[in-house]
């Protein structure tokens, strides 16, 4: 009985020296940088994301008026399924380290089309060949913005 009465205290302690430590992330974030986070941040936390990863062809789509899904969209490629599922699972990560963003993720089983949710941003990461065959910028950009990539 002693025993679970010294873990208990134990605990208390343990509560206390977290309460009064400085409020900051794992990778030395201030915690309050989580309350501030925008669409714009997510997004360029994801770019920079890519471009570490070294994703290929990368394309911001603004949302803002034509959805009420999102305020960005990126599409991006990565070589091959391997670097696709690597690019996905990443970001994932660093969006919750950095910013405590929870992202979903469909598709990294396959790799082919990994989708990842992070709210205000939605990313789309293809095989070459895949993306070339859904042609999203397509559906998302206008004519002259399409005609601008050529």
């Amino acid at each position: 009985m002693r025993h679970a009465a010294k873990e208990d205290l134990d605990l208390a302690d343990t509560d206390s020296a977290v309460a009064s430590a400085p409020a900051r992330t794992p990778t030395g974030t201030p915690r309050a940088a989580f309350d501030t986070v925008t669409s714009e941040r997510i997004l360029e936390r994801i770019l920079s994301s890519l471009e570490d990863d070294k994703a290929e062809d990368v394309v911001q789509v603004n949302l803002s008026g034509k959805s009420d899904m999102a305020d960005y969209m990126i599409i991006a490629s990565g070589r091959s399924s391997r670097q696709v599922a690597s690019i996905a699972e990443k970001m994932v990560d660093r969006l919750k380290q950095d910013l405590g963003v929870l992202a979903k993720v469909e598709g990294k089983e396959a790799a082919d089309w990994v989708l990842i949710d992070a709210g205000d941003v939605i990313v789309h990461v293809f095989r070459p060949e895949v993306r070339e065959f859904y042609q999203l910028e397509k559906m998302w950009l206008s004519p002259a913005e399409t005609a601008a990539r050529v």
